[in-house]
């Protein structure tokens, strides 16, 4: 994955420009035709897997087994019918990046947050630019395992493009909850046997192990990635119990990468572009956004946990701070002794 923002300015690259779309049209657009009234979830019978109880999950903690409250699992929320008159996070994200996997209410709630935070576009090349420097540090560092949950529609610099660059037997497990990232994420992720793309919601993360379990092996470490989606979940569903659960399931000497959109008078004004679309925004502050590590006991790899152009940048240390100034996004890596 080359560096910087301009890599991320062309959405159909490599192995998308190959995708069999009419007339180059977007997959979002052949699923969701303009006119048409989408009345349920798409593929029901493809995506609709057993559904685990609401009780009983546990995940292994040190050779133990832990009981996840059955409220956090309540947290679960039914997978959205795709409403093409709403805005989804996803779909508005591949709009910041410059992808065409976006329909009109995306655009249009995307360019209000613009508006209201001109930065908005910026923010999020710089968070996908983190993505790829993290699993690259990960993989040299020998994390052959990845778990990317709220992964989100397919970008240059997939995860697991990224990691078997450096590891060709790296495996990765995509997690995500929406119909259409599925749909993206099946056809153009899922294409080796080292990766799969699988339906949980974040908030359900005794499902997000148990899936996972089909390609990784929890008993060697994974690096389990939180990238830009742990501000979309609220602070009545648990986010650090969920985070002490997901990471309650790895081996010692995994590894936690998060990163989150940081609590600043302009992104305050920005979520309100968000409160019609399909995932509300809860903004944290920095001490907040640490607390994600603090609560597994990670230890926060150098440089620590920073404004997203600042970690481990591969342009000069200068450019990134201007870049850092823009950027209301935060991110660091963790390591779990």
């Amino acid at each position: 994955m080359s560096s910087g923002v301009s890599a991320l300015s062309g959405h159909r690259v490599g192995n998308f420009s190959q995708t069999p779309l009419v007339r180059r049209r977007s997959l979002v657009e052949v699923i969701v035709k303009p006119g048409k009234r989408v009345g349920g979830n798409i593929a029901d019978e493809e995506y609709d897997s057993a559904q685990a109880s609401n009780t009983g999950h546990s995940a292994p903690v040190g050779g133990k087994r832990t009981t996840l409250d059955a409220d956090l699992l309540g947290h679960r929320r039914p997978r959205d019918p795709i409403n093409p008159n709403m805005p989804n996070v996803a779909r508005m994200y591949d709009y910041f990046l410059g992808g065409n996997d976006n329909l009109a209410a995306d655009r249009a709630a995307a360019e209000e947050a613009l508006k209201l935070n001109p930065n908005a576009r910026e923010c999020a090349r710089a968070n996908r630019a983190f993505l790829g420097r993290a699993v690259r540090f990960l993989a040299e560092r020998g994390v052959r395992q990845f778990l990317d949950i709220g992964s989100g529609l397919p970008a240059v610099g997939n995860v697991h493009q990224v990691a078997q660059a450096v590891m060709p037997d790296a495996r990765t497990v995509y997690v995500d909850h929406d119909a259409v990232v599925l749909c993206h994420g099946r056809a153009l992720l899922a294409t080796d046997e080292h990766t799969i793309v699988v339906e949980a919601d974040m908030r359900d993360p005794a499902t997000i192990l148990e899936c996972a379990a089909e390609r990784l092996d929890f008993s060697e470490p994974v690096a389990v990635l939180l990238v830009a989606s742990l501000h979309f979940v609220l602070p009545e569903e648990d986010p650090y119990g969920i985070v002490r659960y997901l990471m309650g399931g790895t081996a010692p000497g995994s590894y936690l990468v998060v990163s989150h959109v940081l609590r600043t008078e302009t992104t305050v004004r920005a979520v309100a572009a968000y409160a019609r679309a399909s995932a509300p925004v809860a903004l944290r502050s920095e001490e907040e956004i640490a607390g994600f590590f603090e609560a597994v006991g990670a230890e926060l790899v150098e440089p620590g946990l920073v404004r997203v152009p600042l970690w481990r940048p591969e342009m000069a240390v200068g450019l990134a701070a201007l870049d850092a100034a823009r950027v209301d996004f935060v991110g660091g890596v963790g390591w779990r002794p």
